[in-house]
């Protein structure tokens, strides 16, 4: 690492079926000061996050059993760190379907070491100047145009004060506070209401459809919250 600069934060998961592939990107992160811990598959790789904290997993999709579609959705009602998948699966709708589904970043195979190398240190140096910025202490959260004040629970939508219900407000903090993040309905509502979620439940969605109406210009059109088909929502 070159002398002055800013040590990352240093523990990825790597989750491949491929023993081969995982050795190669566990010595190219040593090389750059990173430890990583394998897995085989998606469930054990759901099992090591519940048991140590990570700063970034790299993904494989194509794995037997749950592929890497459906683990980055798991991991994502949970976790807010930085999620990149490499796959074979090289066409544009593959790629989309990857970054809807949670990831931050989608490299194919068969893909340069240094090229990951790149993207991982990229992604995480942007998960810890978020993290820094979160740890400050001022309550109020700025989006372009959108500024909510969790201290007051006040929101001002370009300049003028838009008045949420209390469960409004609650979703849309949450939703900011994880800026980025795809949000299952599941994890929103058992996070604002505190209670189980059932899967016909419509609560979350008429409460996101009264929260566009008061703060997007257009809600048809947001540029706020935005839907993520078969996964949630996310700002």
């Amino acid at each position: 690492m070159a002398k002055g600069m800013k040590a990352l934060p240093s523990n990825v998961l790597v989750v491949d079926d491929d023993r081969e592939i995982r050795k190669l990107i566990t010595i190219y992160l040593e090389n750059e000061g990173i430890r990583s811990v394998g897995a085989e598959t998606a469930s054990e790789a759901i099992t090591l996050l519940e048991r140590e904290s990570f700063d970034l997993v790299i993904l494989d999709i194509m794995m037997p059993e749950m592929n890497g579609i459906e683990a980055c959705m798991r991991i994502r009602e949970e976790r807010n760190m930085p999620i990149i998948m490499v796959s074979a699966k090289s066409a544009d709708m593959d790629k989309i379907q990857g970054l809807a589904s949670g990831a931050d970043d989608y490299v194919t195979k068969p893909f340069h070491p240094l090229e990951l190398m790149a993207r991982v240190k990229s992604q995480l140096r942007r998960y810890t100047k978020y993290n820094d910025q979160n740890r400050s202490d001022t309550p109020v959260i700025e989006l372009d145009g959108l500024k909510i004040n969790t201290a007051t629970r006040q929101v001002m939508a370009r300049g003028r004060e838009v008045r949420l219900t209390p469960k409004e407000f609650d979703i849309l903090s949450l939703l900011a506070k994880n800026k980025g993040t795809v949000m299952s309905i599941r994890k929103i509502y058992e996070s604002v209401w505190k209670e189980d979620f059932f899967k016909s439940d419509s609560t979350v969605m008429v409460h996101i459809t009264k929260i566009r109406e008061k703060i997007e210009l257009d809600p048809k059109q947001p540029i706020y919250i935005k839907t993520i088909w078969g996964v949630g929502y996310k700002i």
